[in-house]
């Protein structure tokens, strides 16, 4: 995957950086991890500018956060709802679990939007809650290219200072996205504790 993703943009620069950043929303195991390190290195010894990297590579990632965006518009509450009617007794989740979640998102979600931007894997996951929720567009854009410019920055410009040795900064992120997720779930499990904790002493 990895001689696949660095191949396509030696080929197609820009645009092939545009294409790989797209793609990496939508598909996941295409991880920006590589596509910005590399395409930062590239910029040593190709025509390729830093500034022009950066554009291509949040232009892309954009483009493919709006895709899901629409997906999660399809995704709508009242299908959930149905689902719930069929599957809510199995996860003891309830119609009204749904919506206090829908409106946490609305209180909390570009924020969420903002700092979920720069989580691997999560970063492209979190447009489709933002498409279901219906938050507002425009600044569903303001905050996920906020937060995709930070992230393509820090990443690009590390490639580009480790040249030759770009690889090295996998490592890296394998560390960062494992103290990521840890703090995630240990957050998702006191939620979870705290919110059955509520649920009883109402009961």
């Amino acid at each position: 995957m990895q001689s696949f993703v660095t191949n396509v943009m030696e080929q197609f620069g820009y645009l092939g950086i545009f294409f790989m950043m797209a793609l990496e929303n939508l598909f996941p195991p295409i991880p920006s991890e590589v596509v910005l390190p590399f395409s930062g290195f590239m910029t040593t010894y190709s025509n390729l500018t830093i500034i022009g990297v950066i554009i291509a590579a949040t232009i892309g990632s954009v483009v493919g956060a709006v895709v899901l965006y629409g997906i999660g518009l399809m995704l709508n509450v009242d299908r959930l709802e149905k689902l719930i009617d069929k599957w809510g007794h199995i996860l003891r989740f309830s119609k009204k679990d749904l919506h206090k979640a829908n409106d946490w998102f609305s209180k909390y979600g570009y924020w969420t939007i903002f700092f979920c931007r720069m989580i691997p894997l999560i970063r492209s996951l979190i447009s489709i809650p933002a498409g279901m929720n219906r938050m507002n567009f425009l600044l569903f854009l303001l905050f996920t290219t906020i937060g995709t410019v930070i992230w393509n920055i820090i990443l690009i410009y590390t490639g580009a200072l480790l040249g030759e040795n770009w690889e090295t900064i996998l490592q890296w992120m394998d560390n960062y996205s494992d103290i990521a997720y840890g703090l995630i779930i240990i957050g998702v499990i006191i939620a979870i504790y705290f919110y059955y904790k509520k649920r009883k002493q109402r009961e």
